[in-house]
């Protein structure tokens, strides 16, 4: 049965960078679509990224194009954001999820279709 477990997340200054790992326990990630979430306190979780099973496909929330990138070596069994010019409003508990893929083109920002999610992991952007 498919885990994810992240890492990476800390504290960094505005305009730093970090980069988010989020790993498989046992299972390999080749036919799974992969997400990425966040949640700051007293907000809705929303949707930050969202990659493809077969990485050719990607998409960002408006917030964020530009400034992050998502990635996957399913070698390593482990999916990548890596995060740019951080702002303070990128702040929050970050949550990598998964799906088993329809489609080798399949990806959403939908957070109902995931089927698996890791604990998360908390990233803080403050001077």
């Amino acid at each position: 049965q498919l885990q994810l477990v992240e890492s990476g997340g800390g504290l960094v200054q505005p305009g730093g960078s970090l980069r988010l790992s989020c790993s498989a326990v046992e299972v390999t990630l080749d036919n799974y679509a992969i997400g990425w979430f966040r949640q700051a306190p007293g907000k809705e979780r929303e949707g930050v990224s969202c990659l493809s099973s077969s990485n050719r496909r990607t998409d960002y929330a408006a917030s964020v194009k530009g400034r992050f990138t998502v990635s996957r070596d399913d070698a390593k069994k482990t999916v990548y954001l890596q995060m740019n010019n951080l702002k303070p409003d990128d702040t929050g508990t970050y949550y990598c999820a998964a799906y088993g893929a329809f489609t080798i083109a399949s990806m959403s920002m939908d957070p109902d279709l995931y089927e698996v999610w890791g604990q998360g992991t908390q990233v803080t952007v403050s001077s």
